[in-house]
């Protein structure tokens, strides 16, 4: 071999030390390196989040809590719906004595209620209201979050079984504090329940100055004798057999009825000064 080809023969030799064949069992990367970083980004965060790559269809779990407190406080809330329109005003007045937790439940629950209806009857009483004289004294039985009174000019005692606020008289509707014939307006907003109702419109009537007016809003439902409910036209008469003369019968809501009734005036004078007596 001549010095040409052994200086050819080493040159080849070192070319293949620097550049080596892949071995067959060593097969060639392919995947770009930027490629494999994105997917050990991809890895690491799925690692993180303790779940696979694949998106979750399962509800956050403050959606979830707050669905599952939702379905229970409407359950506790029919329970209780129900309990206090067949009871006694006095029972119901005992029975949130002894829990009062029970009365903050059935508000939570009906204000959850109220905010599926389109519109809303205290706000019908409250328009009422204002587009009359500021001057007149209303009584709201059954106020709830005494909103009639923080939505008025007029002097309002409101009434319940529990007073939340000191605005609030906490007692049975159907024996109040107020003096007779000492108030203008009485109101009933979703709150005539129990199965002594009647005494509350007595108890309306007797604290009526004469002429006074009494605004009733009732569930819809209640006066449907279809499915099992009051005929309208019966409870107008039961109503005015306790001394009220009919106004108004609005049922063009969908969800609620208006009545408006306005309290008989005795004809009786004291021929002293012609003084109407109730």
């Amino acid at each position: 071999m001549t010095t040409e080809e052994n200086k050819t023969s080493r040159n080849r030799k070192r070319k293949r030390q620097r550049n080596p064949k892949p071995s067959k069992e060593e097969p060639i990367e392919t995947t770009p390196k930027n490629q494999n970083e994105k997917k050990n980004q991809r890895d690491t965060k799925n690692q993180q989040h303790g779940g696979s790559s694949a998106p979750s269809k399962r509800p956050k779990p403050s959606n979830f809590l707050d669905a599952l407190r939702e379905r229970l406080s409407g359950g506790q809330f029919r329970m209780l719906n129900e309990k206090l329109y067949t009871c006694s005003g006095k029972e119901a007045l005992d029975y949130f004595k002894e829990d009062p937790q029970m009365f903050d439940m059935y508000h939570t629950g009906y204000q959850q209620q109220m905010s599926n209806w389109p519109e809303l009857p205290v706000n019908s009483i409250i328009n009422w209201l204002l587009s009359n004289s500021s001057s007149l004294v209303v009584a709201d039985f059954g106020c709830g979050d005494a909103r009639i009174a923080k939505s008025v000019k007029n002097k309002v005692f409101s009434f319940d079984l529990v007073s939340k606020n000191p605005s609030v008289i906490a007692c049975d509707m159907s024996n109040t504090s107020l003096e007779s014939s000492s108030v203008d307006v009485a109101v009933f907003c979703l709150s005539l329940m129990g199965t002594n109702y009647s005494s509350y419109i007595k108890e309306a009537h007797r604290v009526l100055r004469p002429s006074g007016m009494l605004l009733i809003a009732e569930v819809k439902s209640r006066f449907d004798p279809n499915n099992g409910g009051a005929d309208p036209k019966d409870f107008v008469k039961a109503v005015c057999d306790l001394g009220f003369t009919s106004v108004l019968k609005d049922f063009s809501n969908k969800m609620f009825i208006l009545f408006h009734f306005k309290k008989k005036v005795s004809e009786t004078y004291f021929l002293s000064g012609l003084l109407l007596v109730s």
